[in-house]
């Protein structure tokens, strides 16, 4: 059965819509729903059917945790044993927000709900239709995002109903999402806190409000596939076009004259080739299908860009794909861990030398 969609004003979003979408969670149902960074597909996180429906419906494996969705700090208290002092500093400054923090969970969440750890990842996000919803349901809602595992995340409803739209009940379709990115995870259960996945609160903006020593995931730090990151859910190939993709890194000149020459020898065998550019770079190609992410000079559009121009090479039949690197000053970390998430790990560096 198809899903029903229903469009919901961000700002005021409709009582009677939202009581209907928490009805549905209540009773063990699947609602997608847009935050502030992408969709989640949402469903009651004390409920361990729920969240088995959830591993279901996207393909997911089930040791990959599910984040619990609040929407009242109050309600923290209920789901994990101990908030720790740095992670009460966050939550001051960056809750509501595009903030996950995992911590020792109570009881009342099931195993099912954490894939199977002690400790449970929360958020508090911004978005009001989120909000509304979370409260409609209780105050508890598991959400990863929106689409079937492994495709890149959703920014817009359209893409929940194109992948998922056979397997829930109900889409909010609030328009597309603000910041296009998933949240920032920083793992509480060790001494030192650890980023377990980049994001728009950067490494750097945690530093700078704890005072203290903020690690990164030593998994995240490296290209190489065969080193997991700690975070079950970023072991995974995630964010893929269905085209290969691979990340050409160096001298801008050199970049655009390596992937110039790569597409039109694609083309030349009959492949129907993409080429991710940004603004500045995009009308120096004269191969390929040329997108571009945004300006260099603004990363939030990058970021906000991204998925949906993976998912537009998919609407183009595109058979490979080339990308420029997008090394920003703050969301460069979380935009290049997706970018190399989508390409399985396949980055070029190239050199002026290697190009004369």
């Amino acid at each position: 059965m198809k899903a029903e969609v229903v469009t919901v004003d961000r700002i005021r979003p409709d009582r009677a819509a939202i009581e209907r979408a928490g009805q549905i969670l209540k009773r063990g149902g699947l609602v997608a729903f847009p935050t502030e960074t992408v969709y989640g597909l949402g469903g009651n996180a004390l409920d361990p059917m729920a969240s088995m429906k959830i591993y279901a419906a996207k393909g997911r494996p089930s040791d990959n945790p599910l984040i619990v969705h609040i929407a009242e700090l109050d309600k923290l208290s209920e789901i994990v044993t101990e908030v720790p002092e740095k992670a009460g500093i966050l939550a001051k400054k960056y809750w509501p927000g595009p903030l996950t923090m995992i911590l020792p969970k109570a009881d009342v969440v099931p195993r099912e709900t954490t894939g199977g750890l002690d400790s449970v990842a929360v958020r508090f996000p911004s978005d009001p239709v989120a909000q509304a919803l979370i409260r409609a349901a209780g105050g508890f809602v598991a959400a990863p995002s929106a689409n079937t595992s492994g495709r890149p995340s959703p920014t817009m409803a359209s893409h929940v109903e194109e992948d998922l739209g056979d397997a829930v009940d109900m889409i909010l379709d609030g328009g597309p999402v603000g910041i296009g990115l998933e949240s920032t995870i920083v793992d509480f259960t060790e001494e030192i806190p650890v980023v377990l996945r980049p994001g728009y609160i950067s490494l750097g903006m945690l530093q700078e409000t704890l005072g203290c020593e903020v690690r990164m995931d030593r998994g995240l730090l490296i290209t190489d596939s065969s080193v997991h990151p700690k975070a079950p859910g970023m072991k995974y190939r995630h964010y893929a076009p269905k085209a290969d993709l691979a990340i050409i890194e160096g001298p801008e000149d050199a970049v655009i004259r390596y992937i110039s020459r790569a597409a039109a020898s694609a083309e030349a065998e009959g492949k129907k080739t993409g080429i991710i550019a940004a603004d500045e770079t995009a009308p120096l190609y004269r191969h390929g299908i040329v997108r571009s992410i945004g300006s260099r000079q603004d990363e939030e559009e990058i970021a906000r860009h991204l998925y949906g121009v993976l998912r537009d090479f998919d609407s183009d039949g595109a058979d490979v794909i080339y990308s420029e690197a997008f090394y920003t000053p703050r969301m460069g970390q979380a935009i290049m861990n997706r970018l190399l998430k989508a390409a399985g790990h396949k980055i070029i560096h190239i050199t002026e030398e290697e190009e004369t």
